[in-house]
């Protein structure tokens, strides 16, 4: 799989410079480019048929792999005191006393704004260090799941979370793309809930 672009929302303070953070970073882009599909092929082939791949296998491919790195654990609880429970990421992994999350996208785009909020009240409360919302592009959503949050609808709003006021941490979005389509791949099978048939 390939990693087609990343906006960065917030990076204020000095996490972006440590050496923490160029190991995360590259624990996630070396783990979205071993993603495969057919397994032993080097590449990430789709299903060519418009929304007709289901996204959680997908994701379970990419928590699978990062879980294989030291320190990863999948489905953290972030403890944040909020009026409600903000849920679980999908991986974090320990720096110092705080937590660097990762979120894969797989409902809608309003599934992708919670995500985003998610981490960056994690920010303002200083439970996490940072965080990354992963997310199709547009190019790879025509394949997927029809009207699951990519990163091309989630831009216009990139403004919103660029301007709080966060005095320390780093949030980004980041975008990836399958390497090709053919007949031939079998579909990732989807859900049975709201439009993952569709």
């Amino acid at each position: 799989m390939k990693l087609e672009k990343t906006e960065v929302l917030i990076d204020k303070g000095t996490f972006s410079q440590s050496a923490e953070w160029n190991r995360i970073r590259n624990d996630i882009e070396s783990t979205i480019k071993a993603m495969e599909s057919p397994p032993g092929s080097g590449k990430f082939i789709l299903s060519d048929q418009q929304h007709g791949n289901g996204v959680v296998p997908i994701k379970q491919m990419f928590i699978g792999l990062l879980k294989r790195k030291p320190g990863w654990k999948p489905e953290i609880l972030l403890e944040i005191p909020a009026r409600m429970e903000p849920g679980a990421v999908d991986a974090a992994i320990k720096v110092g006393d705080k937590l660097f999350a990762v979120e894969w996208e797989t409902g809608n785009i309003s599934s992708s704004h919670r995500a985003v909020n998610k981490m960056a009240l994690g920010l303002l409360k200083g439970v996490l260090v940072g965080g990354m919302l992963i997310l199709p592009s547009r190019k790879m959503y025509y394949y997927l799941t029809d009207r699951i949050g990519n990163f091309e609808e989630l831009a216009p709003y990139f403004d919103v979370w660029k301007n709080l006021s966060v005095k320390d941490g780093l949030l980004a979005v980041m975008a990836v793309e399958h390497d090709g389509v053919s007949k031939q791949v079998q579909k990732f099978a989807k859900g049975t809930d709201g439009r993952a048939l569709r």
